[in-house]
């Protein structure tokens, strides 16, 4: 059976019933976190490392949904933001990594310090191994999408979904320009690490403001 993580949707929820539900347990690790109404603010944009940690076990197939929105940050010409699944353990602080889990990320850099690191919009994945340890695998050039994004795309909410099965691995991304959310673009994490197993996910962002809220 297909199980859901409608991530941070217990969090809306009782933010929108005024806390009548208990939060689940959480962590505002880095950042300048804050609500507005049922819509969650991380308004530091030159912080690098800003995080929020939400306790949710993971395992099986599992559905990541929720809706971001870019505030600021792209004045200096690099943004980006993502989320850690199956991450086996989380660190209350700024964090280059989240303990064992993989992060899935999307980064805009017109000029990357790294050497190597791919220069534009791309999508990354990563492997953390620790808190301070975490490897670059694999990289998709998104550059060909820019000529297609609008300033109103990327300042109005975009939904994202995620499907990641932690059985087998397979990664189904939907494509946010689809109406319907039918289409997707799909890749499998590494069968070594198979199954994974998690209790938290990490949602964080880089060197940009970004909202977030429940819905597609």
């Amino acid at each position: 059976m297909k199980r859901f993580i409608l991530f941070l949707a217990v969090m809306f929820v009782t933010v929108s019933l005024f806390a009548q539900v208990a939060l689940p347990e959480h962590q505002f690790a880095a950042g300048q976190w804050n609500w507005v109404g049922s819509r969650l603010y991380q308004r530091d944009a030159r912080a690098g490392l800003a995080k929020l940690n939400l306790r949710a076990p993971q395992s099986g197939p599992m559905i990541y949904e929720f809706n971001a929105r870019y505030e600021s940050g792209l004045e200096d010409g690099h943004a980006g933001f993502g989320i850690h699944i199956f991450a086996d353990s989380a660190y209350n602080g700024p964090s280059w990594g989240v303990g064992n889990s993989y992060l899935l990320w999307l980064n805009y850099d017109e000029n990357p310090v790294t050497r190597g690191f791919p220069r534009g919009f791309t999508a990354q994945i990563y492997r953390s191994r620790t808190n301070s340890i975490m490897d670059l695998v694999e990289s998709f050039d998104l550059n060909w999408a820019l000529p297609y994004i609008t300033w109103e795309d990327i300042t109005n909410p975009v939904p994202v979904k995620i499907w990641v099965n932690g059985d087998t691995g397979e990664v189904r991304v939907y494509d946010p320009s689809d109406p319907l959310l039918n289409d997707y673009f799909y890749f499998y994490l590494d069968r070594r690490d198979l199954p994974l197993r998690g209790n938290w996910v990490s949602l964080r962002t880089n060197g940009a403001s970004v909202s977030f809220g429940l819905g597609l």
